[in-house]
């Protein structure tokens, strides 16, 4: 609230100056929270750029060791990829039944989702274990060192977005589709879709790129 203060205008020689208090107007709860996560995004951006152009600088410099067509399976790759995309199709068809206020639906996709987000990591952890494997570790070259941290972050992402999906999913078994658990899967899908097309990039810069060198 704030005071505003008027003169009375009946008689012109009285100064008495009247205080009223005028109401301010509210703001909706929760109505700063896509602003704020929208620049929590950007800032992730910063931090996947900075990866990126550190593996551009780095990524030809294999130390007489293996480079990409020694070290990569596209056929795995691509695979992974197929898991993630399929996920960020099946949390669209979560927030279709969230706009329905259907709520078994969006937990079953929602749970689909998580699915998908696991065979994803489970690829991503097979392939880093056979790289170490076969000795290609991260100290082994400046290509490894850049390699492993920008998938590494990537892959890290998706583990805290599939904890963030489990919350979200025992909130909404709880307490229904109340507006606050909207805003909260709404935030989670531009999350999980930011990290789609981080990968796509890391699809085509690290792998396909990769390949061509």
């Amino acid at each position: 609230m704030s005071a505003t203060a008027v003169k009375t205008a009946s008689n012109p020689l009285d100064d008495k100056t009247v205080f009223y208090l005028e109401e301010e107007p509210h703001h909706e709860e929760g109505s700063s929270t896509m602003l704020g996560f929208w620049l929590y995004l950007m800032s992730d951006c910063l931090i996947f750029a900075m990866l990126f152009a550190v593996f551009g600088v780095l990524g030809g410099s294999y130390a007489a060791g293996p480079g990409p067509k020694e070290l990569f399976d596209l056929e795995l790759v691509a695979l992974n990829t197929a898991m993630l995309l399929f996920s960020s199709i099946t949390y669209g068809f979560a927030m279709l039944a969230m706009d329905r206020n259907n709520q078994r639906q969006t937990l079953v996709w929602l749970a689909i989702t998580g699915l998908f987000g696991l065979a994803f990591l489970g690829i991503e952890l097979y392939e880093f274990g056979h790289l170490i494997h076969e000795g290609a570790t991260p100290q082994r070259s400046a290509f490894l060192s850049s390699f492993f941290t920008l998938v590494g972050t990537h892959g890290l992402h998706v583990t805290f977005g599939i904890i963030w999906l489990v919350t979200l999913m025992v909130q909404v078994s709880m307490k229904g589709l109340i507006p606050a658990n909207k805003r909260r899967l709404m935030c989670l899908s531009m999350f999980w879709h930011f990290l789609d097309v981080i990968w796509i990039g890391v699809f085509t810069f690290v792998y396909l790129l990769g390949m061509l060198r």
